[in-house]
């Protein structure tokens, strides 16, 4: 019977597990923190987006990050069979807005019981608090690992899952990165993804908590288009978070770490031409014609956005409605389609959702997930040079990784 270890107890790690274990190997699965699924736990904003319903060339194109590499992974084991691994552990699943999966509950700890007692179901021995230092090679090929504490663990195969260098507090602190690199893998440059944008412009400060729905944000470098999103967005202390942000920000992240001159371009009206823009605003200034400028916006916009509008416009927002010159509105109709913020850096890769770069993808064998370099070593999830946007991509990654390189860890004889 063969020993496999599996390194990290988030969904790739126990998505290996299981499947290495229904294919009649002995399992042992090796966690650093108390309990297993910490940062599977916190998605979906606790309700755990389990994968997203659209067809595989549409999950594939939203994984920005190397998505092409999951093509023999993900068709083996795609989003339709998520769904019914999770329903065959009792845990229903709906679909959503954006074709978002998740459970029926909307609660992420049903998801994690289901697999931690699939994982108990199938004998998986799970040692919590048991942080792995480095994995031991003989004869160029994986041998165990070795444990902080010092105790060693003889292996067939390791399959190292223990996730990316973002939310450090869930359990990903990077330390696979450092155990890959010891092995000759090459590390891509970690740089934050799904992270929100701090801005340069003092008056967003004011505007925190304030969420917009259906607007257009391009993402420029150096006066040059790189980007553009449709959806929600929402200001904060220091910037800008949301969906849309979030998408945008692997761009801008690497535009930054070029040096390049970022900004985002905001259109609050996308559906209106300017001509139609210009025509509403008539209409809400012969509305409200005997009013202020910050009073006859009222219909148009939320008010913690009026005054700080008007003032990037240079318009008074004292000034009376029906003392507007037309080449005044036109000026306000530019700043409602073209309100421009600069970007000056991302918020820390701690605070990131998903880490892009780690592992090279070139040294992983896409079909099996084993090292190209070492043997019997495997790799699964964020540890690995793979990311995607929001919506359920990065968990169906992850799992199809996890069972990638659970099922060939087992059938693999090297």
């Amino acid at each position: 019977m063969k020993q496999i270890i599996v390194v990290g107890a988030g969904p790739a790690g126990m998505m290996a597990a299981i499947r290495a274990a229904e294919n009649g190997a002995n399992v042992t699965l090796l966690e650093k923190m108390k309990k297993p699924g910490r940062k599977m736990m916190i998605t979906g904003k606790g309700r755990c987006n389990i994968t997203n319903a659209a067809d595989v060339p549409e999950i594939i194109r939203n994984i920005h990050g190397n998505g092409a590499f999951l093509n023999s992974s993900m068709r083996t084991f795609d989003n339709q069979d998520v769904m019914e691994f999770f329903r065959q552990q009792g845990v229903p699943v709906k679909v959503e807005r954006g074709n978002r999966v998740f459970p029926v509950s909307d609660k992420a700890q049903d998801a994690v019981d289901a697999m931690v007692h699939r994982l108990h179901e199938l004998g998986v021995k799970i040692e919590l608090e048991m942080p792995v230092a480095d994995i031991l090679t003989q004869d160029g090929r994986v041998a165990g690992v070795r444990t902080k504490s010092g105790a060693h663990y003889k292996a067939d195969a390791v399959i190292l899952a223990v996730g990316g260098a973002s939310y450090p507090g869930t359990g990903s602190t990077g330390d696979g990165y450092e155990m890959a690199k010891k092995l000759g893998h090459t590390i891509v440059p970690l740089r934050p993804s799904l992270v929100p944008l701090e801005t340069e412009e003092e008056w967003v400060r004011d505007l925190q908590g304030l969420s917009l729905r259906n607007v257009r944000v391009t993402l420029l470098a150096n006066n040059e288009k790189v980007q553009e999103m449709f959806g929600e967005m929402m200001f904060t202390h220091f910037g800008v978070t949301g969906p849309i942000i979030l998408s945008l920000s692997r761009k801008a992240a690497e535009c930054l770490a070029a040096g390049k001159y970022v900004e985002m371009e905001i259109n609050l009206k996308p559906a209106l031409t300017p001509e139609k823009l210009d025509a509403r605003i008539q209409r809400d200034f012969d509305k409200y014609i005997r009013k202020s400028l910050k009073n006859g916006l009222v219909d148009l916009l939320p008010h913690k956005m009026i005054e700080p509008l008007l003032d990037y416009a240079f318009l008074d927002p004292d000034r009376p409605v029906n003392q507007v010159t037309a080449a005044e509105r036109h000026r306000l109709v530019e700043v409602l389609q073209h309100l421009i913020l600069i970007v000056t850096k991302t918020r820390p890769l701690s605070e990131a959702i998903v880490t892009a770069g780690g592992v090279s993808v070139r040294e992983i064998n896409p079909k099996t997930m084993e090292s190209k370099l070492v043997p019997g070593l495997y790799f699964a999830g964020e540890v690995t040079d793979v990311d995607a946007y929001t919506g359920g991509y990065n968990l169906q990654a992850a799992f199809s990784m996890g069972n990638a390189a659970g099922c060939w860890s087992v059938w693999n004889d090297d």
